[in-house]
């Protein structure tokens, strides 16, 4: 098997495990707060510990680094708390499709960025988003503990498109691990002082759950990615992490026995559909620049 090949394995295992983390909203009986402070503790760990094995340096080469580091950080915080709410609020389902507007919500952001101008197949998939977000809204009232699950998940969304290109414009000159590694040391830092008694109290099997969450789905994916962009596009990786919510839902059904409504997947669909249409045509528009 070629490096390609294996490469691409690599990718669509990485998916599968990020697929999971949605599942642990659900089997893990804490708070989001809770859950995403004892998920980035391990996670930095390991991360770290990543980072060293690989032989790259734990300081970044610059002082205003450590500034720009913090302030990802923070925006994780906030991203990976509402992601988490937003599936507790409605279901692994709905939430996972509702994170997956981010795609188009980071082509309505970039002109803010990178000074670039929208066209009217961007202002098109927009709108294929906001009738998939419809299809799924099953009451228009935030008394409606699904309606309130798809808000925060949009929400959550904006966060993690926010991060993505304050990253790509000012950190994209480390590793997935290195980044990933002091995001998750600010996560913790940021939530410090918002967890809960019950986590102190937690049983031996919801640690147990949380280590998992924290090594084998959220740091190994990381690192998994990082290294199969070594012999991968960057198209390919973008087209890959579509299939995500492909593998959250998949996984929600066969594990936590969750019965997604018709609207529900076809909403997904359009959002998905967007999301991989607005990923191939950015490439296509940077190829042609």
């Amino acid at each position: 098997m070629n490096q390609i090949s294996k490469s691409l394995y690599t990718l669509h295992l990485a998916m599968v495990l990020l697929g999971f983390t949605a599942l642990f909203s659900i089997i893990i009986p804490l708070s989001a707060t809770d859950i995403t402070f004892g998920r980035s503790i391990v996670a930095c760990i390991t991360l770290f510990i990543i980072v060293k094995l690989g032989k790259q340096s734990l300081k970044l080469n610059r002082p205003k680094d450590y500034f720009i580091a913090f302030g990802l950080g923070a925006i994780m915080a906030v991203h990976w708390v509402s992601y988490f709410a937003a599936m507790q609020l409605a279901s692994v389902s709905v939430g996972i499709i509702a994170l997956f507007t981010f795609p188009v919500i980071t082509v309505l952001l970039e002109p803010f960025f990178e000074g670039i101008r929208l066209v009217w197949q961007d202002v098109a998939s927009a709108c294929v988003v906001l009738l998939g977000i419809y299809l799924i809204v099953p009451d228009v009232s935030l008394n409606n503990d699904v309606t309130l699950g798809i808000g925060v998940g949009v929400f959550s969304a904006v966060l993690y498109s926010l991060r993505n290109l304050l990253h790509r414009k000012y950190f994209t000159h480390y590793s997935g691990a290195q980044a990933m590694a002091y995001q998750t040391l600010v996560i913790a830092l940021c939530l410090l002082f918002f967890v809960s008694p019950e986590l102190s109290a937690m049983s031996g099997s919801t640690f147990g759950l949380l280590v998992l969450l924290g090594t084998l789905c959220t740091a190994a994916p990381h690192a998994l990615i990082a290294t199969s962009l070594k012999h991968i596009r960057a198209k390919t990786f973008s087209l890959v992490a579509c299939m995500q919510p492909f593998y959250g839902v998949i996984l929600a059904i066969l594990i936590l026995n969750e019965q997604p409504r018709w609207n529900t997947l076809l909403g997904g669909l359009l959002v998905i559909s967007a999301s991989i249409y607005e990923t191939v045509n950015a490439h296509k528009l940077h190829k042609s620049s």
